[in-house]
């Protein structure tokens, strides 16, 4: 039977770009990255943070993201709040209260930011 998630993938339009901001403003590192054989992707890029892995594929002439998101978990919500919104990452939804799934989310807030190219990142804590 399946045991979790592997990883989540995305497109984005500046490679780069998406590596520095995840890797300054989220903690991910890259630890690997290759070429495909499919025309319209550059290449793809993996990021880790724990055991969360986020692929990258770098897709330069597609459009913007819709109606995606992914969500952190946070173990200090309003210092990552303020570090994120200070460096002008915009919020797309301000903090509220979130519904706590276990008893250990209780009195949890959730908030979600704007990423580079048009996805949404929530995080939780």
């Amino acid at each position: 039977m399946f045991k979790r998630i592997d990883h989540i993938a995305f497109t984005v339009t500046d490679r780069e770009k998406s590596i520095a901001f995840y890797e300054k403003h989220f903690g991910f590192h890259q630890y690997y990255e290759h070429t495909v054989p499919v025309p319209a992707i550059e290449k793809i890029v993996y990021l880790k943070l724990g055991d969360t892995v986020l692929e990258l594929i770098h897709m330069p002439d597609r459009p913007q993201l819709t109606g995606y998101h992914f969500c952190l978990e946070s173990d200090d919500f309003d210092a990552d709040y303020t570090r994120l919104k200070e460096a002008g990452i915009a919020v797309e939804t301000e903090p509220h209260p979130a519904g706590a799934r276990v008893s250990r989310e209780t009195g949890w807030r959730r908030v979600v930011f704007r990423g580079p190219d048009g996805e949404s990142i929530e995080f939780r804590g």
